[in-house]
């Protein structure tokens, strides 16, 4: 394996490893914890978490794809991500940021974040295995 192409599979997997620990982190700690809070605090933290999430997390998104392009099966569990992320969890992150703005409780917060804590097992185990496919590609 060549050095660029190295250093593109390390490329991938540092983005890659971002959204992976960020998606963990929401499967394991804050889905549970939130399910905990009321109405009111759960539309406040998520639409400030989202807020900045969906400001920032693009950037190691872009980075892992981007280089990701090295390893093909990442890419297709990345864009697998990505579908999931655009057609469920953007909507929902922008619905609870306006609702954070506004100072407002979504009647609804509760469902809502039933449907974004409903795949984001599936998104973290989608960039676990990407993760694991680029530190492979470095190997092989």
């Amino acid at each position: 394996m060549t050095l660029l192409a190295q250093l593109a599979s390390l490329l991938a997997i540092v983005g890659t490893g971002i959204v992976y620990g960020t998606d963990a982190f929401c499967a394991l700690v804050q889905r549970p914890a939130l399910a905990r809070v009321d109405d009111s605090a759960l539309t406040t933290v998520m639409g400030n978490v989202h807020r900045y999430g969906d400001r920032r997390m693009p950037v190691p998104a872009v980075i892992g794809i981007i280089a990701a392009v090295a390893a093909g099966a990442a890419l297709v569990l990345w864009l697998g991500w990505m579908v999931l992320y655009l057609r469920i969890s953007a909507p929902i992150n922008r619905t609870f940021t306006a609702a954070a703005d506004n100072h407002e409780t979504l009647a609804n917060a509760r469902a809502l974040q039933h449907d974004w804590d409903r795949i984001i097992v599936l998104r973290a185990v989608l960039q676990g295995l990407a993760v694991v496919t680029l530190g492979v590609s470095l190997i092989v």
